[in-house]
């Protein structure tokens, strides 16, 4: 029987996903780091473990309608938990894009910038007081008529809907509309309506034109189809709308992403001239507090608005007060270059992440475990110490820090190291070692020890001579201002610097049209599918083959089976309760919906009849359950499963599954894996491959297998341009490109350039000291 004051949280039988069964104490009010490779286990306990139950037991203690659930969420496989206190989890997860959601509306700072404008803000002469809701372009008493908030108007015209006016009408000329039948369908209204629909659109008249491109009638007319032989077609009433208005009515209204940037292409965005892109209406922009109005503060880098504010009268004085101070942790960890109203959709998932624990050090919370997903992602060495400090503020504020993290920095400055392994998937799951961090040295197996204690300096490695120069520039895009960069072919390129300093916009302005580039492939972390039916097989085609190997077998072909029937995405073999989902959606009271196992089929995906059917003693729910190590060997004689699996191995992801849901990877994971589909492919012609932080989420035993086929792509002739703050990686690159020397508007310019050695001597540069830490030895990363 434990102490009800035991200091420790203690885990006894946990066997979530491959855990082994085990057994963990880990003391609270410490900054607890939960290390492994990837796929080690680390996450299951930190996250499917730990966290899951206090979710559990919070749902325990509330109304029975939210107990009922956990029935349907389920319940971490573990024997037991004691002394563990309630939890807050701030997991890499992308919120739903919406360009109403900023870095004021996340970290809550946009209502007390409303409250001082309401409460103390300067008013024209006569002027009424307005609430805080009227300095918000998020409400009817705020939003600017002609944007509606946005602050932006999206128009179009005739170059943009029509690039091609030698075509005619039925040729395709309005690239604005639809295809397939919905553009043949508005084609044929037109001709219905009397219009020429086989003349070049140039001879059309410019009546004519204006009326077809921009009209709001929508006039509805019998339509006779020109009849196809051996089809009947029979009349029917057609509804025209305009191009414009199919535009607009797309990218406004449309869920798929897809076609909203399709819509995008057709449309010029602008400020709005109503509000000059502040998004208000105008008696809330007549408001000022220190002779700036609310948009002008808002678009003010959040480490220059203090200075702004004003200090006089005493409703001002105490606003301003609470204003600075929520403001102060924002900036601590390095992201005073944001500004409130940068929209959320534009972070970093690392970027999010560190907004969130900046608001939760002024929540006040005590006696809580804060679960944190990698909150070094995405930071320059320059901002780590900060993060650390802040770390220690919620450790020091009554609270207990649990880090799933890989940066050896964070791991030296913790009180306490758990380390999963001692490798990925069926070869970890164990607990190697679980005390102070300098314990950790006596571990042999540990993958974690051999980075963490290793002080020599990085092997060294002769620099490749380039075969040519891509130029980018003169670039004046956010903070860049007129910057012309020189990417060299035949090589490694690192891109560094601290964040926001404008190395992903840098980047993102290599094309393929530019001069040398040829084939351009942009490796990044979005996720390869945003619901479960999206898997790591389907993502890289290894799904097509398996589904063929099954529909082969005898006892297939005996019941008639062809391939679509081993398809979860279509009806026939699927289980249609989860639709082949293999999950259902749990909406939570108060709480973000979660999935929970299909209760008829228990997530295998299928119906009983499809599942009877095996090859080699596995249904095909067997097959998608393999990890893909397993399934390496299990398709060992079937080569177009065997090339996919391994490149797949080769950038490290043997410990995954199959069916594993995209939901459940990674943005490092999901990079891979788009890595891996990509070195499948036969590369003949030069390609540039750009990856924007490739050893995010990366074990430091991982990045030194994923940067071997990186340097393999240079040696096959390749170019490859990286976007990195890790110095390990950083030091073995051919060439180093450092943004700087600061974040927002003190960066936009390149500070360095050359080989990592002399880069590392550069004066002026954040970076320069830790790659020279890197490059002759001592604190790697």
């Amino acid at each position: 029987m434990h102490s009800p004051h035991d200091p420790y949280v203690r885990v006894r039988d946990a066997r979530e996903h491959n855990l082994k069964g085990v057994d963990v104490d880990i003391p609270r009010d410490v900054v607890a780091v939960f290390t492994g490779v990837s796929g080690s286990g680390k996450s299951s306990l930190a996250f499917g473990t730990l966290y899951a139950e206090a979710q559990r037991r919070y749902f325990e203690s509330v109304a029975p309608y939210a107990r009922r659930l956990i029935h349907q969420v389920g319940a971490p496989k573990v024997g037991e938990i004691t002394g563990l206190p309630p939890a807050v989890s701030l997991r890499q997860r992308r919120s739903a894009p919406t360009s109403r959601s900023s870095v004021g509306t996340v970290t809550n700072l946009s209502n007390s910038l409303r409250m001082l404008f309401s409460r103390a803000g300067d008013r024209p002469p006569g002027a009424p007081r307005l609430d805080s809701d009227a300095f918000s372009p998020n409400t009817a008493a705020g939003a600017c008529p002609e944007c509606h908030g946005l602050g932006r108007v999206h128009r179009t015209t005739e170059e943009l809907l029509v690039p091609d006016p030698s075509l005619s009408i039925r040729d395709g000329a309005v690239a604005g509309w639809p295809g397939a039948w919905q553009g043949k369908n508005l084609r044929d209204v037109l001709d219905a309506l009397g219009y020429d629909v086989d003349r070049p659109w140039r001879e059309l008249p410019a009546g004519q034109r204006e009326w077809i491109l921009f009209t709001d009638e929508q006039p509805v007319v019998t339509v006779h189809p020109v009849r196809d032989a051996g089809r009947i077609q029979r009349p029917y009433q057609g509804t025209y709308m305009s191009a414009r208005r199919y535009v607009m009515k797309t990218f406004s209204d449309s869920r798929s992403a897809t076609l909203r940037a399709k819509a995008e292409r057709f449309l010029t965005s602008a400020p709005c001239p109503g509000c000059g892109g502040g998004g208000l209406r105008p008696e809330a922009l007549a408001v000022t507090v220190g002779g700036h109005t609310i948009a002008e503060l808002a678009a003010l880098p959040l480490k220059e608005l203090p200075g702004m504010l004003p200090t006089g009268g005493e409703t001002a004085r105490v606003l301003t007060g609470d204003l600075t101070s929520r403001i102060a942790p924002v900036v601590e960890l390095g992201l005073g270059y944001l500004s409130l109203d940068r929209p959320t959709p534009t972070l970093s998932a690392g970027e999010l992440q560190r907004l969130r624990l900046a608001t939760q050090l002024r929540s006040g919370l005590f006696g809580v475990v804060y679960v944190l997903d990698e909150p070094s992602a995405g930071l320059h060495p320059a901002d780590t110490e900060a993060l650390l400090t802040v770390l220690e503020r919620l450790k020091a504020a009554g609270n207990s820090v649990f880090v799933v993290e890989h940066h050896l920095g964070v791991m030296r400055g913790a009180d306490w190291i758990v380390d999963v392994g001692p490798r990925a998937g069926e070869h970890g799951g164990r607990v190697l070692y679980s005390g102070p961090v300098p314990g950790l040295a006596e571990v042999g197996e540990s993958a974690t020890a051999r980075h963490l204690f290793d002080r020599s300096p990085a092997p060294a490695r002769a620099v490749r001579p380039p075969r040519g120069t891509v130029t980018v520039g003169p670039v004046t895009r956010h903070n860049l201002r007129g910057v012309t960069a020189e990417f060299p072919l035949g090589v490694l390129t690192a891109v560094t610097g601290v964040s926001g300093s404008g190395k992903s916009t840098l980047v993102g302005e290599i094309t393929e049209d530019l001069p040398g580039v040829g084939r351009l492939v942009s490796v990044d972390q979005r996720p390869i599918g945003r619901t479960p039916r999206s898997n790591l097989a389907t993502y890289t085609g290894l799904f097509d083959v398996v589904r063929k190997v099954f529909a082969a077998t005898d006892e297939a072909r005996q019941r008639g089976y062809g391939v679509g029937r081993f398809s979860f995405n279509v009806a026939g073999g699927r289980c249609e309760t989860c639709q082949g989902e293999g999950f259902v959606s749990v909406e939570l009271l108060f709480l973000p919906s979660t999935y929970a196992p299909c209760p008829d089929c228990g997530g295998a995906r299928y119906n009983p009849e499809t599942l009877e059917v095996a090859y080699r003693g596995r249904n095909i729910a067997g097959v998608l359950d393999l990890t893909v190590e397993e399934a390496a060997e299990f398709f060992a004689d079937t080569p177009t499963a065997s090339r996919s699996l391994a490149a797949l191995l080769d950038v490290g992801l043997g410990y995954l599954r199959l069916g594993q849901p995209a939901t459940e990877l990674s943005g490092g994971e999901a990079q891979r894996i788009k890595l891996a589909s990509e070195l499948q492919r036969g590369r003949r012609r030069h390609t540039l491959y750009l990856l924007d932080e490739p050893t995010t989420g990366l074990h430091p035993a991982d990045v030194e297998v994923l940067m071997r086929q990186l340097h393999g792509l240079v040696d096959a002739g390749h170019t490859v341009v990286v976007v990195e703050h890790d110095m390990a990686v950083v030091a073995g690159a051919d060439r180093v490109i450092d943004l700087g020397p600061g974040g927002g508007e003190a960066g936009g310019r390149i500070v360095a350039a050359g080989p990592p050695a002399e880069v590392a001597r550069a004066r002026g540069s954040a970076t320069a000291p830790y790659l020279a830490r890197a490059v002759d030895g001592g604190t790697r990363r």
